[in-house]
């Protein structure tokens, strides 16, 4: 098992000293999302490459910022860049966004990706509730990471996603008239985009969406007894299902047009969730 604490034991430290306040929701902002960050009252930004041992964010989309934002009387951490494994990270760093918010006291996090639509009823731009984790591809990670038996003993797993995070965001979808979908997500680590078969074989495995990033952060959220949720932006439909050749360009271009409505329903599932 990996001792995360000690492993980033300094960062933790420049955090805490650093830190306005204790966050309630920690949110995680996907490919092309990250303008969200605008729309809520920053308080205070750290720049992920001055902290100790923190990995630098390689990928268009993703800025490296984690924010102290308010937005009416919640109190957010906001991560700006995400961290993966087709850049050549481990997990113990991939999962360090869910890491950090449950050391700085989060009790919610919600995750949010751009994904390739694999249920042939998505269609680029609907925005999918994220219904269960196809953890498949970890499994040898997380045995490294929890030790073998441990992770099967946190009965916080069985919440996964939370339910009833997962109600507050289909409340506040109602609310704001935005439309859901629902789904699995797969989890493929890349670095390219997957193989017309490989669709296949995800869809035979009973997923809707696949993209890289998500899984293990739930999980060790999870893990952490924080409430789990997520959101995934479809921005292409993945390769076999759409002839089109697909690019990262695609995913930028499509999560552009939906932040209108992924601002207003972010917005509305903040005012919802209830801080203990």
């Amino acid at each position: 098992m990996i001792d995360l604490n000690f492993k980033y034991k300094e960062m933790l430290e420049v955090l805490n000293n650093e830190k306005p306040f204790t966050p309630h929701i920690a949110i995680v902002l996907g490919s092309g999302l990250g303008d969200f960050a605008k729309k809520v009252n920053i308080i205070k930004s750290i720049e992920t490459n001055i902290l100790p041992n923190y990995p630098s964010s390689t990928v268009q989309g993703h800025k490296g910022y984690i924010h102290f934002a308010e937005y009416e009387d919640k109190k957010l951490l906001l991560f700006q860049g995400r961290i993966h494994f087709y850049e050549g990270y481990k997990l113990s760093e991939c999962i360090l966004p869910p890491f950090i918010a449950a050391e700085l006291g989060c009790q919610y996090l919600f995750l949010t990706n751009a994904a390739g639509g694999i249920n042939p009823d998505f269609q680029p731009g609907d925005l999918m509730l994220t219904t269960s984790f196809n953890a498949v591809n970890l499994k040898k990670e997380l045995s490294q990471l929890f030790g073998v038996t441990s992770l099967d003993q946190k009965n916080a797993l069985l919440d996964l996603p939370s339910k009833s995070f997962n109600e507050i965001i289909k409340t506040s979808s109602l609310e704001e008239n935005v439309f859901l979908k629902e789904g699995v997500y797969f989890l493929c680590k890349g670095p390219s985009y997957e193989t017309p078969a490989e669709v296949q074989m995800i869809m035979k495995f009973g997923s809707d969406a696949v993209g890289m990033s998500t899984v293990h952060e739930a999980i060790y959220g999870a893990s952490r007894n924080m409430k789990v949720a997520a959101v995934s932006c479809i921005t292409n439909l993945a390769t076999g299902i759409s002839q089109v050749k697909l690019d990262h360009s695609e995913v930028m271009e499509t999560a552009d047009l939906v932040k209108s409505k992924f601002e207003r329903l972010v917005k509305r599932i903040i005012t919802n969730c209830s801080i203990d």
